[in-house]
């Protein structure tokens, strides 16, 4: 399974810059600390144990790799409270389908989830599409209801797997 993240322009010309390493840790630190949160080096281990993930990761396999790495067993549960913190600061996103998270490679931009999951292979594509957005907040609105963190996943077979 991979993840790949495809984006848009708006018609504002709003566009995001895709980091990695320690640029992306860097900028999920700052953006954490600007709301309040404190970064604390497990917090950090966490997300730059989400952000080496290639696909759409569990709480699960990431307290794994972390108890492996640091000798000791970490429990999931501390895991999932790292990881909600995340999707509530925007540094991660959650795909509601497989209980499962992706690091957000542009920290300091909101936008909402549009996810692309192929049902053979697992292949995850992160798109960011203002104009779907949009219309998704507008309809929400339009029924008296305040959408917080719209989540859009669409099933089916990617271009390998159709």
């Amino acid at each position: 399974m991979t993840s790949q993240t495809a984006s848009n322009d708006d018609a504002h010309g709003h566009s995001h810059q895709d980091l990695s390493g320690a640029d992306l840790i860097a900028e999920a630190s700052r953006v954490l600390t600007a709301q309040g949160e404190k970064w604390t080096s497990m917090r950090e281990a966490v997300f730059s144990e989400l952000a080496q993930c290639k696909r759409p990761t569990s709480a699960y396999d990431i307290a794994d790799n972390l108890s492996q790495k640091r000798g000791k067993r970490v429990a999931p549960n501390s895991i999932y409270r790292i990881l909600d913190v995340f999707v509530t600061n925007n540094l991660a996103a959650r795909v509601e389908s497989s209980n499962a998270f992706l690091v957000n490679t542009h920290p300091g931009c909101e936008h909402d989830c549009i996810f692309l999951v192929c049902d053979e292979c697992g292949e995850t594509t992160h798109l960011d599409d203002e104009d779907v957005s949009r219309t998704l907040r507008n309809l929400a609105k339009a029924r008296s209801f305040k959408a917080e963190r719209p989540v859009l996943e669409v099933r089916g077979l990617c271009q390998s797997c159709a």
